[in-house]
This record gives structure tokens, C-alpha cells and sequence, in this order.
């Protein structure tokens, strides 16, 4: 598999990150924390502009009729900026209403690529989806939705008499509450969803495998966030030990130091092989996709954590100021390795996919250690 960018695509990479670069700059994203803003008008239709919220959807709606490896590359350069705002998760919806097929929710998905409507996933709750008619009628709560004050529609995942599903919904009035989380960067919400009715041409992917699809590239383009801010926290610990100096000698130059940035370096390069491994799974629709994603979303989640911790002791005390960025980046890491799944949950659906595909019952093996060991159970 080639995992060389075409010219296109390290363009949109070079475009994004220059764009954000100039609109999008650490003190921008501290003004936004401070405001308690969601996102961040002038940078939404920047974005808009270059195409990112339609660069998923097909043509015939506006978009540009990519895939996820572009939307990853988006995804990590906004990562790379901590920037707010739901533009990975608009594209991904107006990708999954284009989808369903349902004729209804074509202008839906046009207004949505073109950045005319705001989109974010409602996927970490209970919520059950019950027919009456020619309509659901939703009820439950959902967490963790990503500026649902600020956006038209949520991608609610519920459970129906049919199976799982992910239906439209407009974001109910008075339904959301801001939550404080560990991340500044983004608005995170609790949204109530009690008795929402909508027509049921809104479920915008039925069963389990479009469901499955679903999560998982979400998944995906999580991880690819948090391997765009891992990516800026090595150059920040890079230009730092080249710096700063310990006993007349610059940090940078001593040999533990060098191999701290060693095996951050090689987290980095791992994270970014098995995420747009992952991606050109989902779009090929190839057999291996669902085992892929929970891959790359358990390493890279796991990976960038464990990095952003390296980060952190190399700066230092200046690395544990409120003034530094680094402490930016490192709650967004966090908060991205839990969203769609810990790393506990995919590597436990790694283990199973794997065993599955070998006709393996999991907990099956049989213990062949000696009578009496127990050097499994530690110390």
C-alpha cells in the first residue's frame, strides 16, 4: 500500500496548515477559551472555503467527493492547531446523509458541505429510536457532543427495533448544557433528547455494519487529531532541549534527553501508519477496516498520551505553567484518547476481530504454565 501523498493532497495538507497557521494561532485559541466560545466564525469560513466541509461529500451535492484519507489530513492539521469548531465532524455527516440515499436529507447534505449548516456527532450516550408512523420519536441523552450549542443538526446514534442506528436531528432548543472538561480548546455538551420527532427518511445509516462504518471513521478522524497535536508537541520539545541549557550545555545534547525524543519521534511515525492505514481501509471498503480502525484508534489514542507526558517532562517546570501552550495540547490528547472508544475497548475488539478471523473462541487457550505459577499475576 502506498503511503505517499499525491500532489493534491500534500497541497490540501500545506494550504490547511498555512491557513490555520495565520488564522488560528495559539493566542487565537486562548482568546476563544477565555470567551467560552464553540468555534470561531472568520475561521469557520476560511475553512469553508478551502473546501473542507464538503471534501467528502460527492460532487452532484457540492463536494468535492474525497475521502477520509483528505478529511485525516484536515483533521490532524487542526489538531496540529488545537483549533475549535466541528468542521472534520460537518464533513463526516454530510459524507453519512449522502450516504443513506434517502432523497430528504440531499439538501441536508448540501447545506452541510457547502458550510451553510453546522453538524456534530451525538454518539456517547443511550438514546432508543421508537416508530410511530411515518416518524421516530427519540428519547435519552447523549454526552460529550462537540459545539451542540453552535451547530444545526447531531448524528444521533440509537438503538431501534431494527437494530442500531444514526439519525438526524435537529439540535433541540434548550436541550444542551455546556460541560467542563479537561480540554479548553473545544465545547463539549450534554444534550437531552426527549421526545424529539423526526421523519424516519432521517436515519442516515441503519444496522450494524453502516453503524460500525460510521463509529469507526470517527474514530479514525480522532485519532488523526491527536496525532496532529502530538506532531507540534515533539517540534515544541525539540526546539526546547535545543535551547535550553543544563550545566553550560544545552538540554538536547545529552543522551537520555536525545533518546526521549527518539521514542517520541517513533510514537509519531507509528501513529501516522496505522491512522491512514486505517483510513484507506475505510474507503477501499475492505474486509480489514473495522479491525484497522480500532488499531489505529487504540495505538495512536494511547501513543499521543503517552507522548504528551514526555513532552511534559522534558520542559520542564515552564511545561506545567498555565502561560506555556503545551498544556493545550496535552488536554486535547486526552480528551481524544477516550472519544469513540479508550484504547482498552479496541484493543479488547482487536483481540476479538483476530480471533474471529481465525475461528478462535476468545478465552479459549488453555494455560500451559507450570503447576503452582504464578509469576502471570506479578508482584
Amino acid at each position: 500500500m502506498d503511503f505517499e501523498l499525491t500532489e493534491e493532497q500534500a497541497m490540501l495538507r500545506e494550504v490547511s496548515r498555512t491557513m490555520l497557521s495565520t488564522h488560528c494561532p495559539p493566542a487565537r485559541v486562548r482568546s476563544l477559551v477565555g470567551s467560552g466560545g464553540d468555534l470561531d466564525d472568520k475561521l469557520w469560513q476560511h475553512g469553508v472555503e478551502l473546501g473542507w466541509t464538503g471534501l467528502a461529500a460527492p460532487e452532484q451535492l457540492g463536494g468535492s467527493a474525497q475521502g477520509l484519507v483528505e478529511l485525516s489530513l484536515v483533521a490532524e492539521e487542526i489538531g496540529r492547531a488545537v483549533a475549535p469548531g466541528p468542521v472534520v465532524e460537518t464533513a463526516l455527516v454530510a459524507l453519512t446523509a449522502a450516504r443513506s440515499g434517502h432523497p430528504e436529507l440531499g439538501p441536508v447534505a448540501a447545506a452541510l458541505a457547502n458550510g451553510q449548516a453546522r453538524a456534530s456527532l451525538a454518539h456517547h450516550g443511550t438514546v432508543r429510536a421508537v416508530r410511530d408512523g411515518d416518524a421516530l420519536v427519540l428519547d435519552g441523552h447523549v454526552t460529550a457532543v462537540q459545539a451542540a450549542a453552535a451547530v444545526d443538526w447531531l448524528l444521533v446514534t440509537a438503538s431501534t427495533d431494527d437494530g442500531p442506528a444514526a439519525v438526524l436531528v435537529p439540535t433541540p432548543p434548550g436541550g444542551t448544557r455546556r460541560r467542563r472538561t479537561l480540554d479548553e480548546t473545544r465545547g463539549w455538551y450534554d444534550v437531552a433528547l426527549t421526545g424529539i420527532r423526526v421523519p424516519a427518511t432521517h436515519v442516515a445509516a441503519s444496522g450494524p455494519a453502516q453503524v460500525r462504518w460510521l463509529v469507526a471513521a470517527a474514530g479514525v478522524l480522532t485519532a488523526a487529531d491527536a496525532l496532529g497535536a502530538g506532531e507540534r508537541l515533539l517540534e515544541m520539545t525539540v526546539e526546547h532541549v535545543l535551547v535550553r541549557e543544563q550545566f553550560g550545555r544545552p538540554l538536547g545534547s545529552f543522551q537520555s534527553v536525545k533518546h526521549k525524543v527518539t521514542d517520541m519521534l517513533t510514537l509519531v511515525k507509528g501513529a501516522r501508519a496505522a491512522t491512514y492505514y486505517a483510513a484507506m481501509t475505510l474507503d477501499a471498503g475492505t474486509d480489514d477496516g473495522d479491525l484497522a480502525a480500532s488499531a489505529a484508534k487504540a495505538f495512536t489514542a494511547e501513543g499521543m498520551s503517552a507522548l504528551a507526558g514526555e513532552a511534559l517532562q522534558a520542559h520542564g517546570g515552564i511545561g506545567f505553567t498555565w502561560e506555556h501552550d503545551l498544556h493545550l495540547y496535552l488536554r486535547r490528547v486526552k480528551v481524544d484518547e477516550v472519544l469513540f472508544g479508550a484504547p482498552a475497548e479496541h484493543y479488547e475488539r482487536v483481540v476479538s476481530l483476530l480471533a474471529q478471523a481465525r475461528g478462535v473462541e476468545v478465552g479459549s487457550a488453555p494455560d500451559r504454565r507450570p503447576a503452582g505459577d504464578r509469576s502471570h499475576l506479578g508482584t
